[in-house]
């Protein structure tokens, strides 16, 4: 009996010591990251740009359950990597944008970064960037300092976006070649009269980009514009009673707003309901948004924005359908619609999915290398040539653009937008309303 006890027992050891030996060394385990890339979202889901960083936010979670469902990734070893996506609340402040972004990198060991709406905000955190040379693709954040800065390197950030240069621009030209003349006929005013355009924006990097833009393509163009108020307020303010009286006395024929959704929408009601400027305002990009078509009600009749993407329309072409079906998986799932943050924010995902592909792993010199010399087909946005790439200086995309004028529909309490500009793309023409008033020479 003894002897049966110590012969089992030496087997039992026996049967340890080779199960050990045929296990592989712990560096030899898999990663628990293994077939996951990591993507890291900056949005601002709460302060001031709470409405688009959550829209931006829920546009990335679409966009990487499309890529998810349909296989994930594929990299250098013919394994399938799936979408993780990490959120950062930037908070909408420049504290929160750098514990976010030093959060992703430095806790989540994210492999690559999309988003950032606040311009002052996303430079705020860009030497972090620069420190731990992450590929960073810029959905939201439009000054043209966040690749053109000299201060610090930026060249891993990519800006899937238009800068305030590039829609200033635009939308100052639309008012010289449609808005003025339109003015000149009600008046009855000779094509030489000047258009008295009055701007209120943003204090901050954005803002002040859009107002560099106008005063530049004014001056560069030679445009028979005059800049009769130029009023600024603080990000975030919900009172802006005294800059528009100003700009009211100044009898102006239109006024160019840099605002964001939540800041765009009481300014012109209260431009209209309480200040009694019936004018036309004209609107950024970021304020193509469901909530701002809601919020501005019956004083949205009539207001300009200057766009590439509408929860409510589109322009004819090849995108259509393809907006339609981001349009109603967003829906399906959040029960509402996506804007145009959320639009870029969307893209960037799918650009962040092709460009670790193209590389075939997550390593960031090797997926940078490839965002460099990124070549897809556009995704739900209208690109020029129909493709998503960077410009070799300052790593911008180039978007095609058009202007919508507001309609209120009294059915449901809210404005819808038509394109008006350009023709090729425009679904109707623009018009003054009745009840506007054209600015007058003091």
């Amino acid at each position: 009996m003894k002897y049966s006890v110590l012969f089992i027992a030496s087997i039992l050891i026996v049967a340890v010591f080779i199960a050990g030996c045929t296990q592989q060394p712990a560096t030899q385990q898999p990663s628990t990251t293994q077939g996951v890339i990591k993507v890291g979202v900056i949005a601002s889901l709460t302060g001031p740009a709470s409405n688009v960083g959550t829209n931006m936010w829920q546009s990335a979670q679409v966009a990487a359950d499309k890529i998810n469902s349909e296989g994930g990734v594929t990299l250098k070893d013919g394994s399938k990597a799936q979408i993780r996506l990490i959120v950062g609340d930037d908070e909408s402040t420049q504290q929160g944008g750098q514990k976010a972004a030093t959060k992703l990198i430095t806790d989540d060991k994210v492999d690559i970064l999309v988003g950032g709406y606040s311009s002052a905000v996303t430079s705020s955190y860009q030497q972090t960037i620069a420190e731990y040379k992450i590929p960073y693709i810029v959905t939201g954040a439009s000054s043209p300092i966040i690749t053109h800065r000299t201060d610090i390197d930026t060249s891993y950030i990519f800006h899937h976006c238009p800068t305030t240069d590039t829609y200033g621009q635009y939308t100052t030209m639309f008012i010289d070649q449609v808005v003025r003349p339109e003015v000149n006929k009600k008046l009855g005013a000779p094509a030489a009269r000047p258009f008295r355009l009055a701007m209120l924006y943003q204090d901050t990097a954005f803002g002040k980009g859009v107002q560099s833009a106008v005063n530049n393509t004014i001056t560069t163009g030679k445009l028979n514009i005059q800049l009769v108020s130029q009023q600024s307020y603080r990000m975030g303010e919900s009172d802006f009673r005294t800059p528009l009286t100003a700009i009211k006395a100044a009898n102006p024929d239109a006024v160019y707003l840099a605002a964001f959704p939540n800041e765009g929408a009481p300014i012109i009601t209260q431009a209209r309901r309480d200040i009694g400027l019936n004018t036309i305002f004209l609107n950024v990009e970021n304020n193509d948004n469901a909530q701002f078509y809601k919020d501005l009600g019956q004083y949205g009749e009539g207001a300009i924005i200057e766009s590439r993407f509408s929860p409510y329309v589109a322009p004819v072409g090849a995108v259509a359908d393809a907006q339609n079906e981001f349009k109603q998986s967003y829906f399906a799932r959040f029960g509402t619609f996506p804007d145009m943050m959320g639009a870029s924010t969307y893209e960037g995902i799918f650009i962040a999915a092709q460009a670790t592909k193209n590389a075939g792993t997550t390593d960031k010199v090797a997926v940078r290398q490839e965002l460099i010399a990124l070549n897809m087909p556009q995704v739900i946005e209208a690109m020029k040539d129909q493709t998503c790439s960077f410009s070799p200086d300052f790593r911008e995309s180039t978007f095609d653009l058009w202007m919508e004028q507001l309609s209120y529909n009294a059915t449901l309490g809210e404005t819808r937008p038509l394109i008006v500009w350009p023709d090729n793309l425009k679904t109707t023409d623009f018009v003054l309303p009745s009840w506007y008033v054209a600015g007058s020479s003091p």
